[in-house]
């Protein structure tokens, strides 16, 4: 297993007495503004006679600690330190604000499901700066898989996961390692244990897509046969899209989208819009600035609103 950080209990700054703390309205300032400015805080207001206290703050506590400080928690008793409650308008407790670069930027109020913490810590940590190692660990790894190096790729991708299991990147990074090594079905498993926090995570979807075109690829024809198929008839439709889907299986992903753009050209509503359908399942596999993407996008646009 891959190690990122300092992991040494007494000095690392992942360990919980670092990572929440208590604040008064006399250090409000230093612990959640000015500390915000370089990792995000979440700050639970709360009272010792407050019952749904209990059990938030023990959530949000673990939800805090499992970032290995890329977020930090601050507990304020707003018994004991009226002034601050009052200048955010906590009206009831508990409430939770999140702070980041010195702005309060989320929060909630009252009690809540546990994978809407999660969610809430899981979308500062990744604003954070800090990642002990992780970032490095992750633009290795895409190198990696760049390269071909599928197997190195996959060991990497799993060790930040072990250290962080609600890492989108790495479980998507993982996912499409075991598709470069054909490991489809393994791929849609991991994805499936995505954790609440990250399920829908563009991330995570881009990968999902990409498993479906993998599908499709293990299922399509022969490409020189459907070629000649769309050039002998055009407007053989069901050729056509079997043609884009075995071009995309090649890995030809521009041809694909050139015939599903002509496809949709000569008739969008053909086998209820598969075409369009099928150009947004290869979007959404692409990385959002994708030259492919762009392009794509705004030509299906220009005939969608022509």
């Amino acid at each position: 297993m891959l190690e990122f950080g300092n992991t040494t209990p007494d000095t690392s700054p992942d360990t919980p007495s670092d990572v929440i703390k208590d604040a008064t309205d006399a250090t409000f300032m230093a612990d959640v503004v000015e500390a915000s400015q370089t990792t995000p805080i979440v700050v639970d207001f709360w009272a010792p006679w407050c019952g749904p206290c209990k059990t938030l703050g023990p959530q949000l506590e673990a939800a805090v600690i499992a970032t290995k400080g890329r977020v930090r928690m601050v507990k304020v008793n707003i018994d004991e330190n009226p002034q601050i409650a009052a200048q955010l308008r906590v009206q009831s407790i508990p409430t939770v604000y999140a702070f980041h670069e010195g702005q309060p930027i989320d929060g909630f109020q009252g009690a809540v499901p546990e994978s809407q913490i999660k969610e809430l810590v899981a979308k500062l940590a990744d604003m954070s700066s800090v990642d002990g190692g992780l970032g490095e660990a992750l633009e290795a790894a895409e190198e990696m898989l760049a390269q071909g190096e599928n197997d190195d790729a996959a060991q990497t991708f799993a060790a930040v996961l072990g250290e962080e299991p609600e890492n989108a990147t790495a479980m998507a990074g993982l996912a499409r390692a075991h598709l470069a090594m054909d490991q489809v079905d393994e791929a849609e498993a991991l994805l499936s244990t995505a954790p609440d926090a990250i399920f829908n995570a563009p991330e995570i979807e881009a990968a999902r897509a990409q498993i479906e075109l993998a599908r499709q690829a293990q299922n399509a024809g022969p490409l020189a046969e459907l070629q000649a198929a769309v050039e002998a008839d055009p407007d053989n439709h069901t050729a056509r899209f079997e043609y884009a889907q075995a071009l995309h299986g090649e890995g030809n992903v521009e041809q694909a989208v050139d015939q599903l753009l002509d496809l949709f050209k000569r008739d969008r509503e053909w086998n209820d819009g598969a075409a369009k359908t099928q150009l947004f399942t290869i979007f959404d596999a692409l990385p959002p600035q994708d030259a492919i993407a762009l392009t794509g996008r705004r030509r299906l646009s220009s005939m969608i609103f022509a």
